[in-house]
């Protein structure tokens, strides 16, 4: 996608081949800066502390890192050892062992010297792969939101389209263009009249900082509203339709996504309002089926909930970021990082294969399982 007139994915190898240049997404919206992975290690800490982010990206960051520790040692135990290291980091989205195992599969049977190159072109085709993914993604959801506009009553086609989205799966979740956004950008360059409410998405404000960030360097009108506002858009009839990301999907359609998720659901469902999830095959977990059992959930630092983060705006400090305490001292915090919405309330899963019922029936339909 576009940052001030210059197209960027989120991840790439540097120059030399052998270390990966990442978007540190714990700096933005307010400064845009890229970090380089030279080792396992480092590319563990990218995700266990968010640098990078989104269940796809993570799954080729983890790639990625698995080469890098194939390049200081090749051996089996090694390898053992960082794919563990690499898993243990984010336990909730799927897609981080999914490429882990696809790498790792891949080198297993080679001798130890062949197995950073095989790596690092693995990583590469999970990359490309991602992109193609959410290309797809984009064109059937942009086939979904171009019905959905021309069914509205006459009254309200002269309005922009609104959208309501949660967190961020645009394309700084995943290597390019993202899921749930992905049909918003394609429907854009179709020429759609669009808004989208951005969930600002606590407790590290996703969507406030990121998916904000990517909207309008897309030229995307948008506004940021509290968590809490979109129940009481819906009861107004100011929103057309959720579209939110997923960070795993069981087989019968459950999906797993950003804390929050759920109450968009159920209000959506009170509402009336089409509620789609947006995924990858790779995000996709065949072999679990009630995601409420067996979903395990991430708790992340109560320090995110009980601090925040953001730009000063007057002051000797002005224009610098800062962390600042919202809460007493002596008050606990408890930060669940993620939440489990029902297939029941999905009205339907775009995946890069197609549209599909939130069920074990039309998943298998779409990807040829029996």
């Amino acid at each position: 996608m576009n940052i001030d007139g210059r197209a960027w994915r989120t991840i790439g190898l540097e120059p030399d081949g052998r270390s990966v240049w990442v978007i540190d997404q714990t700096q933005l919206p307010h400064r845009f800066v890229t970090r380089t992975l030279s080792t396992c290690y480092q590319a563990a800490e990218a995700i266990s502390s968010m640098v990078v982010r989104g269940a796809p990206l993570i799954g080729v960051t983890g790639a990625y890192g698995l080469m890098l520790a194939l390049q200081d040692d090749a051996g089996d135990e090694a390898l053992s050892a960082a794919f563990d290291q690499l898993n243990a980091t984010r336990p909730t989205a799927v897609n981080l062992r999914w490429a882990l195992e696809r790498v790792r599969d891949r080198v297993l049977p080679l001798p130890s010297e062949q197995r950073a190159e095989a790596a690092r072109e693995e990583a590469g085709l999970i990359a490309e792969e991602d992109v193609a993914m959410c290309s797809a993604i984009g064109d059937h959801g942009l086939t979904i939101i171009q019905q959905l506009a021309a069914a509205r009553p006459a009254a309200r086609r002269s309005k922009p389209f609104q959208l309501l989205t949660h967190c961020n799966a645009g394309w700084l979740a995943t290597v390019d263009w993202g899921t749930a956004l992905a049909p918003i950008y394609k429907a854009k360059r179709a020429g759609l009249d669009l808004h989208v409410w951005v969930d600002e998405t606590r407790p590290r404000n996703q969507g406030a900082s990121l998916t904000a960030y990517e909207l309008g360097r897309e030229g995307i009108p948008h506004t940021v509203i509290v968590d809490n506002a979109g129940g009481h858009l819906m009861q107004n009839g100011e929103v057309d339709a959720v579209i939110v990301g997923t960070d795993r999907t069981t087989s019968r359609g459950d999906v797993c996504n950003k804390i929050g998720t759920y109450l968009k659901a159920l209000a959506a469902q009170d509402n009336g309002v089409p509620f789609y999830v947006a995924l990858p095959a790779s995000t996709i977990d065949w072999s679990l089926s009630d995601g409420l059992v067996e979903i395990p959930i991430e708790a992340r630092s109560a320090q995110e909930v009980i601090a925040i983060q953001g730009r000063v705006l007057d002051g000797p400090a002005a224009g610098s970021v800062a962390e600042v305490q919202l809460t007493p001292e002596g008050s606990n915090g408890f930060n669940p990082a993620f939440d489990v919405t029902p297939g029941r309330l999905v009205t339907a899963l775009i995946t890069d294969r197609g549209v599909a019922d939130a069920s074990e029936e039309g998943l298998k339909s779409l990807y040829g399982l029996d």
